[in-house]
């Protein structure tokens, strides 16, 4: 039966890194089902609303173009103001910095939830404990602020889906010159967090050139910074893509739904691959698959577990980084051929 807050107004100030704003639509998606007639904003990075434009509960993204760590108290409180007139019921702070609260906070929003972090009294007024022995996974603890105080989390936590856009999948492959003939593998060889999170550049290089002999071609995705290694890892096959730095990210979200299989790190794309429902092969390192594991029923895990797995660096502390060297060539081929 329809609840008298179901037609709630809800701005969600989201976080600041890709993955984390990918595994948000599980939130998103809470909160829909608890109030269906809800509508959600999101105060987001700039770059990250056109990934927002592919997930159905976000009613309308906020572009916030502020620097990463930058407090930039003026241009918040400005859009504070500015969203006072939109008359948000609640709010949902997902980082728990003392800056990422200013825009609800003086946008007047009467019910502004977050948990315990940067001195936050009064700026919110639903404030959370962070049990972390309870919430053990990044996911859990997004979800658990969109559900009452002491709520359960649901037995089944609603995974990410990001749509596809058939139209743009069309002029992307056409403006790319891709062809679709020879079945297609995904490779994703960024992380942004640090090298402790990435499969050397040899080692996708080499996987590459057993797919080509295998029949099939790769697609190389990651940003312009990723550029020289997707280089490195393409070279002078003819079967490979380097697609790094020439794709919007919701490009990629269009272009990994034609793959057959992605092999990734443990990376924000990673998480964008996971949200297209496609099969993926997650190569993890100095992170943990317990924390921030793929979402999807459709992920094959590669993880050594070593003695000082997980560290939670960005460069290995004792610098072999043999979380990720151990896990061969031979064995991520094997388990990409028992997926396709």
């Amino acid at each position: 039966m329809a609840g008298e807050h179901d037609a709630e107004k809800i701005l969600i100030v989201g976080p600041a890194w890709i993955g984390d704003m990918v595994m948000a639509q599980s939130l998103f998606t809470t909160l829909k089902k608890r109030f269906p007639a809800s509508t959600i904003d999101v105060v987001a990075p700039i770059w990250s609303t056109p990934v927002l434009s592919r997930m159905p509960e976000v009613n309308h993204s906020i572009p916030f173009d502020v620097a990463h760590k930058k407090l930039s108290v003026a241009s918040r409180i400005k859009m504070g103001i500015h969203l006072r007139k939109e008359h948000y019921t609640r709010a949902i702070v997902m980082p728990r910095s003392f800056k990422s609260a200013l825009v609800p906070y003086i946008a007047k929003v009467p019910l502004r939830t977050g948990y315990r972090g940067e001195m936050r009294y009064g700026i919110l007024n639903d404030i959370r404990n962070l049990d972390k022995k309870v919430l053990t996974q990044t996911v859990q603890r997004q979800v658990a602020l969109g559900l009452p105080v002491k709520a359960k989390l649901p037995p089944e936590i609603p995974y990410p889906a990001l749509t596809v856009d058939d139209q743009n999948q069309q002029n992307v492959l056409s403006k790319l010159k891709l062809n679709t003939k020879k079945l297609i593998i995904g490779i994703i060889p960024g992380a942004e967090y640090g090298p402790a999170k990435q499969w050397s550049v040899e080692s996708y290089k080499q996987l590459a050139k057993k797919l080509s002999t295998a029949g099939y071609q790769t697609w190389v995705f990651g940003s312009e910074k990723d550029k020289a290694i997707g280089t490195e890892i393409t070279g002078n096959n003819q079967s490979a893509e380097n697609l790094c730095g020439k794709t919007s990210l919701t490009d990629v979200v269009d272009l990994i739904d034609l793959c057959e299989v992605v092999i990734t790190n443990d990376s924000g794309l990673m998480h964008v691959a996971a949200a297209t429902g496609n099969k993926i092969i997650a190569l993890y390192g100095s992170s943990t698959p317990a924390y921030t594991p793929p979402l999807t029923q459709q992920a094959s895990i590669l993880y050594k577990g070593l003695e000082c797995s997980p560290c939670f660096e960005r460069v290995c502390p004792l610098g072999h980084t043999n979380c990720l060297n151990l896990i061969g060539v031979e064995e991520v081929f094997e388990k990409l051929i028992e997926n396709v």
